[in-house]
């Protein structure tokens, strides 16, 4: 398979610029984007356990990787939840799908996000891993609006191999991820 844009971006321009900007000594030790997380998790699949099935289609349609069907871990009675119920779904992505997928998140889901004015820069968690909510699925252009019953969102996590969530913010950006510029001090 060839090599999709977005990783020879990394590779040609994105290496050589944090190399120089941070001052590494290989570039061994330029941060890379290691894998994305896509979650969704379905509060109303207590009631419906159709929902699950849908989320999961919805995410393996987003990402061309099936998804998987996540259960719940304990037992809350006030939202009538027993252990091991599922309750939401996850796909993670690796390498090519993973490059396709932030491809296609950056030049076609996020710019039709409705009065879209750039990502909070604030979702980083201080290991170099960020963490971005959407709140609907139907920005993404595989997701036939016709056939969603229910409008949900999903957090996309990109965990990359920075130490700082300064050298992150970094690598994201040079991928082309559009941060707001309002929140900065």
């Amino acid at each position: 398979m060839a090599n999709s844009r977005m990783k020879s971006k990394y590779l040609s321009d994105i290496v050589p610029a944090l190399k120089e900007k941070f001052q590494y000594s290989s570039i061994m030790q330029v941060p890379q984007l290691t894998k994305i997380v896509l979650n969704k998790g379905i509060g109303a699949a207590v009631a419906d356990k159709k929902l699950v099935d849908q989320g999961v289609e919805e995410l393996t349609l987003i990402t061309g990787q099936r998804a998987v069907a996540t259960k719940s871990k304990i037992a809350v009675s006030n939202f009538k939840l027993r252990e091991g119920m599922p309750i939401g779904a996850k796909v993670t992505l690796r390498g090519e799908k993973m490059y396709e997928f932030l491809d296609r998140l950056i030049t076609v889901a996020l710019p039709r996000v409705r009065d879209f004015k750039g990502i909070s820069d604030k979702g980083f968690d201080g290991r170099g891993n960020y963490t971005l909510g959407v709140t609907e699925q139907i920005i993404f252009p595989e997701i036939s609006i016709d056939k969603v019953n229910r409008i949900s969102g999903m957090d996309i996590t990109f965990v990359t191999s920075a130490k700082t969530d300064e050298e992150s913010l970094a690598l994201l950006k040079a991928f082309g991820m559009p941060f707001s510029n309002k929140n900065k001090e």
